[in-house]
């Protein structure tokens, strides 16, 4: 008996072998057959590298099936997977691997020049290639090698992948996931959310992250459905395989983009059966007009690098707006206070912390660093401020890390975007503290108008007098034609920060 995930995945689609796992829009089709043959040929090729269980395989490539058939047999043969973002430039990638130390490195074919280069520098003893159509030199030869279908066994504690994380206030860290880990969440999702061989999910999440690898990818997996892979997110496109999908894995920047599409009606979604929203916060306004257009209501839920989905809106029941709904089945959530642990009275602010099936297993060499994040009862402090209403529903309003405290006042910056959200022209805005004289910080806003609206910062400000404590209120607005994000949608608030530091006072 194995707790290895592949052991897991495998017995769900072998069932059915003529069943279609993915296809693209460029006519690359996979049964559920296929998926078994090919990862057992790949996973061949490793063991003939040499690669050995507990191995790590770094992978920096474009998406396609093929990556996802790599990742599969990495779990086959027990190889650890460590994806990382295309738009990392070199010195990020020397980095991880100088951290990680793999045994293979896997690359565009356009990247040969650089991957040789950090190879050698961090004795990384092997590399291949794989491009966005399937070519390159690691499916070739897999291709060409008599497959072996072992199931390399794993316990539930045996590493499966390191995630890094992004690393924008240090040393980005690995966050270890474990066999148990991406098997135990991605069951529970698949039956909370009622995925079932019948669904076909639209796949336009990037695969290198969290939401669009193990949510997407072994949900689908586990539930012996199908996925319709997209290079990246293009409305009209989403639009058009609307008909033939039954649910969409979104982050907020999709629905925004959807709702300015005039193709979005209640006609072309009536196939579809779940639209899902995370990695970033959606606004209610968002929620209200996708609803209004569509019939269907946005389930937001919220996870973490560090420990898959921690809750969701309910699939049977209200999906409030504003909130990410209650804890998943076998985690355990509690708002505690950050200094001393204990846990706050409901309805009172303070740090989201988790305890599951789904939580980490630490950081990559980082053992200090994983005592200080995790309470001796085994809760993992997650940084995400937020607090639990009188129906049980979870609010973030933050991150530790974007607490604004302006003249001793703690000022938490999702309560005031949701107020600026409001304001007759507003698209969508950003909070964020800068150093203040007077205050120590003072608070500040990024703000998106609508195109034409003639808002200015005086009428932002006069809005929110009757709304806001005056020490919440904006002391300076800044209208921006965008707001700086990550690839999964979340505003990067640091280089705001950095970018509007000394509007309060001189940083020399």
């Amino acid at each position: 008996m194995t707790d290895n995930l592949f052991a897991i995945l495998e017995s769900r689609i072998a069932a059915e072998p003529e069943r279609e796992f993915v296809r693209t829009t460029d006519g690359r089709r996979y049964r559920n057959a296929d998926v078994l043959a090919l990862t057992a040929r790949i996973g061949a090729h490793l063991r003939g590298l040499g690669v050995k269980p507990g191995d790590r395989i770094a992978v920096q490539v474009d998406k396609s099936p093929e990556v996802v058939l790599l990742y599969l047999a990495c779990l086959r043969v027990g190889a650890v997977y460590l994806p990382m973002n295309t738009a990392y430039t070199e010195e990020e990638v020397a980095y991880f691997l100088g951290d990680a130390e793999p045994v293979l490195f896997v690359h565009r074919p356009e990247d040969q020049t650089r991957a040789a280069r950090l190879a050698r520098r961090y004795h990384v003893a092997r590399t291949a290639t794989l491009d966005g159509h399937g070519g390159g030199t690691l499916i070739e030869q897999a291709r060409a090698v008599a497959p072996d279908e072992r199931v390399e066994a794993r316990s539930r504690d045996d590493l499966a992948a390191i995630l890094y994380t992004s690393g924008t206030t240090g040393r980005s860290k690995g966050a270890m996931l474990s066999h148990g880990n991406l098997a135990s969440n991605a069951a529970t999702l698949v039956d909370f959310w009622r995925f079932t061989r019948d669904d076909c999910l639209i796949h336009a999440l990037p695969i290198f992250h969290t939401h669009g690898l193990f949510v997407a990818c072994n949900v689908i997996l586990m539930a012996a459905g199908c996925m319709i892979l997209l290079p990246g997110f293009d409305p009209g496109q989403i639009l058009s395989l609307m008909p033939e999908a039954t649910s969409l894995m979104g982050v907020p920047t999709f629905y925004t983009r959807l709702l300015q599409h005039p193709g979005l009606n209640r006609q072309v979604a009536a196939n579809m059966r779940l639209f899902t929203s995370g990695s970033a916060p959606l606004t209610a306004e968002t929620h209200r007009a996708f609803e209004e257009r569509t019939g269907h209501r946005i389930l937001e839920r919220y996870g973490m690098t560090e420990t898959n989905m921690n809750t969701s809106n309910p699939y049977a029941g209200e999906r409030r707006a504003g909130t990410v709904g209650f804890p998943l089945p076998g985690v355990s959530l509690r708002v505690a206070d950050r200094a001393s642990g204990r846990r706050v009275p409901q309805g009172q602010i303070g740090i989201l912390e988790v305890r599951g099936p789904n939580v980490f297993k630490g950081y990559w060499r980082m053992p200090e660093k994983t005592r200080q994040e995790f309470r001796e009862d085994g809760y993992f402090i997650t940084g995400d401020l937020g607090f639990v209403d009188a129906d049980g529903y979870v609010h973030i309003v933050g991150r530790d890390k974007d607490l604004i405290i302006s003249g001793g006042y703690n000022v938490y910056p999702k309560e005031v975007e949701r107020v600026i959200d409001e304001v007759p022209g507003v698209v969508e805005s950003a909070v964020i503290g800068l150093r203040h004289p007077d205050f120590g910080e003072g608070v500040a806003a990024a703000v998106v108008a609508e195109r034409g609206a003639s808002l200015t910062e005086a009428d932002i400000i006069a809005s929110l007098q009757d709304r806001l404590a005056r020490y919440k209120q904006p002391k300076k607005i800044f209208f921006v034609t965008d707001l700086p994000r990550n690839v999964m949608g979340k505003v990067q608030k640091n280089r705001l920060r950095e970018r509007y530091q000394g509007t309060f006072v001189d940083p020399a």
